[in-house]
C-alpha cells in the first residue's frame, strides 16, 4: 500500500458516495488506474463495506449504554455461544472483547430507558456465561468514530 492507496482510503472515508471519477481527479490518478486500485483495495480485504451512516436519534433511538460485561468462564464453548449471541441482538451496535476484567464492552442503542431495562433483564442477562454486568449511560456522543487513521 502506497501514498496513493492511503489517499485514496482517506477520501473514500470521508465520501463513500464519490464517482470514480471525482476519486481519480482528486487524487490525481487517471480513471482506470483509479478503478483499478479500488477494486484491487476491495478484494484485497482493505475496503471492507460501503454502508451510510445513519442517525441514531433520527430513526427514534435515543436511549445508549454501553455494557461491560464479565463471563463466568472463557472456555471456548463459552465464549463461542456468548458471542453468536450477542452478534444475533439487534440493539448491540458494537461488542468488544478485551483484556483484563471486564471481558467485554458492548454499545446498546434503543427507543428509551423502558425498552433498554427490557433488553437488559431480558436478552442480555440471558447470554451463554455471563457471570456480571455494569451498564453506563451515554451522555453525548462527540464523533461518529468511523474512520481509521491512515497516517
Amino acid at each position: 500500500m502506497d501514498s496513493l492507496d492511503r489517499e485514496i482510503l482517506s477520501t473514500l472515508q470521508q465520501d463513500g458516495r464519490i464517482s470514480v471519477t471525482e476519486l481519480a481527479a482528486r487524487v490525481g490518478l487517471s480513471l482506470s488506474a483509479c478503478h483499478r486500485r479500488v477494486r484491487e483495495l476491495e478484494q484485497s480485504g482493505v475496503i471492507e463495506h460501503y454502508r451510510a451512516v445513519v442517525s441514531p436519534t433520527a430513526v427514534g433511538l435515543t436511549f445508549e449504554a454501553i455494557v461491560f460485561v464479565t463471563v463466568s468462564r472463557t472456555d471456548p464453548d463459552t465464549v463461542g455461544a456468548f458471542e453468536e449471541a450477542v452478534v444475533a441482538i439487534p440493539s448491540v451496535i458494537e461488542a468488544e472483547r478485551l483484556f483484563g476484567d471486564p471481558d467485554y464492552m458492548l454499545r446498546i442503542l434503543t427507543p428509551n430507558l423502558a425498552a433498554y431495562q427490557e433488553l437488559y433483564d431480558g436478552e442480555l442477562g440471558g447470554l451463554p456465561g455471563i457471570q456480571r454486568m455494569t451498564s453506563t449511560l451515554v451522555m453525548k456522543r462527540l464523533g461518529s468514530g468511523t474512520a481509521v487513521p491512515l497516517g
